[in-house]
């Protein structure tokens, strides 16, 4: 081989070691997909609002926050998990793609997402992989999970037969979580997340915080509130924080809304 090819060659070598090098760097420092912001929907023109139901897939507990959006005179709908929501989350990021796919074929400007519990999971995960970002105006997670609740940690561990999937998917240490924290989706769109210090389900209740979001323990900005888990989506309070992050304006939480 002639000096000039062996140059030629060893430098063709470099350049993959350096870009090689380059997406470790990316992977392990955990930064998220670069996002266009002229690609982002534009946040003074509100579209239809979906609502995502927790572990368990009970619609029923968001229908009150959905009939408080309604009233303002924005679509909102709960959508429909498959089976009793407890299976693989990936088949809930799935309907909720297929969801705002239809309201933006169907014209939508673009959607606001809120996921209560583990549904914020599934939102997140939905951010991550499903260019969400592009798609998503705003979104709101009640009592989610993000870091990993350690009531499905124990029930993994101590039962794991009795721990569906979606239980060991947000255990802490999971793979769906490492997934969320390495596509840091809470700088990728405007995302507010609350929770209550009286949470009994998503323990500790301050794994709601999402790095990159407007985070807002309840207590914080409404003193001497008392709701439990499953009350965060029926709370008169817990929705001006809601409609009030879905309104035209920027999201950040002034102070309490009155009931």
């Amino acid at each position: 081989m002639s000096p000039r090819r062996r140059v030629l060659v060893l430098v063709a070598a470099l350049l993959v070691v350096l870009g090689a090098v380059g997406v470790a760097v990316g992977v392990l420092s955990g930064r998220g997909p670069a996002v266009d912001p002229d690609s982002r929907p534009a946040q003074d023109v509100p579209g239809p609002v979906l609502l995502v139901p927790g572990y368990g897939g009970n619609s029923a507990a968001l229908g009150a926050l959905a009939e408080r959006i309604a009233a303002t005179g924005r679509a909102a709908r709960v959508l429909q998990l498959p089976g009793d929501g407890t299976g693989d989350l990936s088949a809930q990021v799935r309907v909720l793609d297929d969801a705002v796919d239809a309201e933006l074929a169907a014209g939508a400007p673009s959607v606001d997402v809120v996921g209560y519990s583990a549904g914020g999971v599934v939102t997140g995960l939905w951010v991550a992989r499903d260019d969400g970002a592009a798609k998503a105006r705003r979104v709101v997670t009640l009592g989610s999970p993000l870091g990993g609740t350690s009531l499905a940690g124990a029930g993994a561990a101590a039962l794991p037969d009795a721990c569906p999937p979606a239980c060991r998917q947000i255990a802490p240490g999971s793979a769906e979580l490492a997934e969320l924290a390495a596509a840091r989706v809470g700088t990728l769109v405007p995302w507010l997340s609350v929770w209550s210090a009286d949470d009994e389900v998503v323990t500790p209740p301050d794994t709601a915080r999402l790095p990159g979001a407007t985070n807002v323990q309840l207590q914080d900005v409404c003193a001497g509130a008392v709701v439990g888990h499953g009350e965060l989506p029926t709370d008169a309070r817990v929705a001006g924080l809601v409609l009030d992050a879905l309104g035209p304006g920027p999201v950040e939480v002034a102070g309490c809304p009155s009931s």
